[in-house]
């Protein structure tokens, strides 16, 4: 159903509309290959790997010194 100029169109004619954009953006997306997913996939857990360690070490070391420091004040 076609609008007529000036008329606003209705929240059915909207979200038809909203779909026809979206797949035709979805289109224009330059998708990774698999070798090229593997890739991001594997940097992406070996940050993760690095990242935990290193909070682990810190929260580690910020735990011994604040035992340190509460058992001085006993």
């Amino acid at each position: 159903m076609a609008v007529a100029k000036g008329e606003k169109p209705g929240p059915i004619e909207r979200v038809k509309r909203l779909f026809r954009s979206m797949i035709q953006e979805m289109k224009k997306v330059h998708w990774p290959g698999r070798r090229d997913l593997a890739v991001y996939t594997a940097v992406v857990i070996g940050v993760s790997l690095v990242m935990a360690l290193i909070i682990y070490v810190l929260d580690s070391g910020i735990g011994v010194l604040m035992n340190l420091i509460l058992s001085l004040g006993n």
